[in-house]
């Protein structure tokens, strides 16, 4: 990644991250998920998108959120980020089913003009049986990304096949009927995170 996009990844995620305390500083006590946060999230973050699955159908969040999910954007091309954040989701997901909880890890590609529904069905199901793979129109991708806040940006290259992709990279747990209640950081591992979601789901 690039020194400049790096910062200004870097400053969208501070940005994001400051606006999540601040809510929940308004929220106070409302939050009944408050213990079992890692720190204070809350906000405007996820919400209604239509992409395109697998199988080339166009799904909305109500047919892809339908249990508690661990949602992920990335692309298939990313040469070392995105297989590894997978990989530790799609571990969490057997760490959980292992305690008796079912979670759908997702995965979304902000790359649509080489992701396509092959190409997310092959990706996702590398990883996990469960996973759901999705893509869409540039615009379905970037009003899916906008929804919950995360920072894409193609960076220039001579070879218009050959590109990276600068990304955020925090996974999002997702609740059907609640919504997003919480996300993950890189450096957490497969255990934490099925530590804080089956907290979640416990409640």
């Amino acid at each position: 990644m690039s020194k400049l996009y790096a910062g200004l990844a870097a400053a969208a995620v501070v940005g994001m991250v400051g606006g999540l305390f601040a809510y929940a500083q308004l929220a106070g006590s409302d939050d009944r998920f408050a213990q079992c946060r890692a720190g204070a999230v809350g906000g405007d973050i996820g919400g209604p998108f239509t992409l395109v699955n697998g199988d080339g159908q166009t799904v909305t969040e109500k047919d892809v959120i339908t249990k508690p999910s661990l949602v992920y954007f990335g692309y298939t091309f990313c040469p070392d980020v995105c297989p590894l954040d997978n990989a530790r989701n799609a571990e969490a997901v057997d760490i959980l089913e292992e305690r008796g909880f079912d979670v759908t890890p997702v995965f979304i590609s902000i790359d649509p003009e080489r992701d396509t529904p092959d190409v997310v069905r092959d990706f996702a199901a590398n990883h996990h049986p469960k996973m759901i793979g999705l893509t869409g129109s540039p615009e379905q991708v970037k009003a899916a990304s906008q929804a919950y806040k995360t920072y894409f940006r193609k960076q220039n290259s001579e070879d218009p096949d050959y590109y990276l992709v600068d990304h955020s990279t925090f996974t999002y747990l997702v609740l059907p009927e609640t919504g997003f209640v919480d996300f993950f950081k890189r450096d957490e591992t497969a255990e934490q995170m099925a530590d804080r979601t089956a907290c979640f789901l416990s409640d």
